[in-house]
């Protein structure tokens, strides 16, 4: 023990009779791990918050899109076709087990008026099972009721931008606006999702059933009436791929897709989408973490460069302790502290600005950032293990230091 408190004595007053030079030492090492601290905390806050926004959807949540739309040879995106009908909605909730509520829905750009206010807005003609399946929450105001989608109300629920736009601070409920060439009654407005996955800040809601009637509605061959999506909510979650199964087999039998023909919808569970994200952000967090370890990289060249230089200033030190006695690892273990103990001071220090660095940028800029202990504890173990690698070789040649030869320097 005393061995041990003797080493660290040394090593403490190693770096304290070299301040310019200890303080160089840690600053490499504080700039290493603060980008990695501020770095990795975006990585983990982008991820945190796509998080949040799936589970505010609910993992019960199972949404379906039309396929591709092809023209003269070139694909477009998922959705771009018009596949889904409201026929195929119904046939779900008829026919599929674990299925809790189901929502068809239908959605068009149309230019929205309202006194000297306009603006251009998506449109989302909606069953009322919409609400409880998206968990719209109403800030003033109610959502139509089964009545109103019964007897194809022209009735309206905005978002909050939306109603910001059109209304700013006055209330929007009980006045009226043109919805493209139809005036509709405003009866609610949603609170504010903020942007992301399932927002509908910049949305209109109305019964599918007034939208049927005020939109031309195309209808396919069979006069089945033509919808941009299907929401669904299960039982039991944990029967939500059997669900999938289920749908995919009777969509593909009602749109007479042959066993080798794509299919032309897709069917996502909110809880895949949470997997291939959080796969995605955390491969994000790693190379941003990758590309800020390269100043600890460079910060353990400078501890290794200054350790060196110490080496052969302090010669004439080793060559004495060793005459007195000092042993081999008795120099190796003091040089070795001497580095731990300057990278781990650097890495503390580090940690400190970088989480200060990760709270200024969420304060200050419109990305979320979270530092979790095991970035703190990443970051730390790296600087010092940095340290102790570096620290190694110098250490090693003070170590391997003849003592007569070390008594004759200068």
């Amino acid at each position: 023990m005393k061995g041990w408190l003797q080493m660290f004595s040394t090593a403490w007053l190693g770096v304290a009779t070299h301040k310019l030079r200890s303080f160089l030492t840690i600053m490499g090492i504080v700039i290493g791990v603060a980008a990695v601290i501020s770095l990795m905390s975006v990585g983990k806050g982008s991820q945190a918050s796509i998080l949040s926004r799936i589970q505010s959807l609910g993992s019960d949540l199972i949404t379906i899109s039309p396929g591709f739309a092809s023209s003269g040879g070139v694909r477009s995106g998922f959705g771009s076709a018009t596949t889904l009908t409201q026929e195929d909605a119904e046939a779900i909730a008829a026919e599929i087990d674990n299925v809790k509520q189901v929502a068809p829905a239908n959605s068009s750009n149309l230019q929205l008026v309202a006194g000297s206010a306009n603006m251009n807005a998506r449109v989302t003609g909606v069953t009322p099972e919409y609400q409880g399946i998206y968990n719209l929450k109403i800030a003033d105001g109610s959502f139509f009721s089964d009545y109103e989608y019964q007897s194809s109300a022209r009735v309206v629920v905005l978002g909050s931008t939306v109603k910001e736009t059109l209304f700013a601070d006055a209330d929007p409920i009980g006045q009226t606006m043109r919805m493209g060439g139809n005036i509709v009654h405003i009866i609610g407005f949603l609170e504010s999702k903020g942007n992301g996955i399932g927002s509908t800040d910049d949305a209109v809601v109305m019964p599918l059933t007034a939208m049927q009637q005020m939109i031309a509605q195309t209808k396919t061959s069979l006069g089945e009436r033509r919808i941009s999506a299907i929401a669904l909510t299960v039982t039991d979650v944990n029967k939500s791929d059997e669900v999938v199964a289920d749908i995919t087999s009777l969509l593909r039998t009602r749109h007479r897709l042959s066993s080798t023909a794509d299919a032309d919808f897709r069917i996502l569970s909110m809880e895949e989408m949470a997997q291939t994200l959080t796969e995605t952000t955390g491969t994000m967090t790693l190379l941003l973490g990758a590309i800020a370890a390269i100043s600890l990289l460079v910060g353990g060249i400078g501890v290794m460069n200054i350790m060196l230089v110490s080496v052969l200033e302090r010669t004439r030190e080793i060559g004495i302790r060793k005459a007195l006695g000092a042993k081999e690892h008795d120099i190796w273990g003091q040089f070795l502290v001497e580095a731990a103990f300057l990278t781990f001071t650097g890495g503390i220090i580090g940690v400190i600005i970088g989480w200060g660095t990760s709270h200024l940028i969420s304060y200050f800029g419109t990305m979320t950032t979270l530092v979790t202990p095991d970035i703190v504890i990443l970051a730390v173990s790296v600087s010092i293990a940095i340290g102790l690698f570096f620290g190694f070789y110098p250490a090693w040649q003070g170590s391997r230091l003849d003592p007569i030869q070390a008594l004759r320097s200068e």
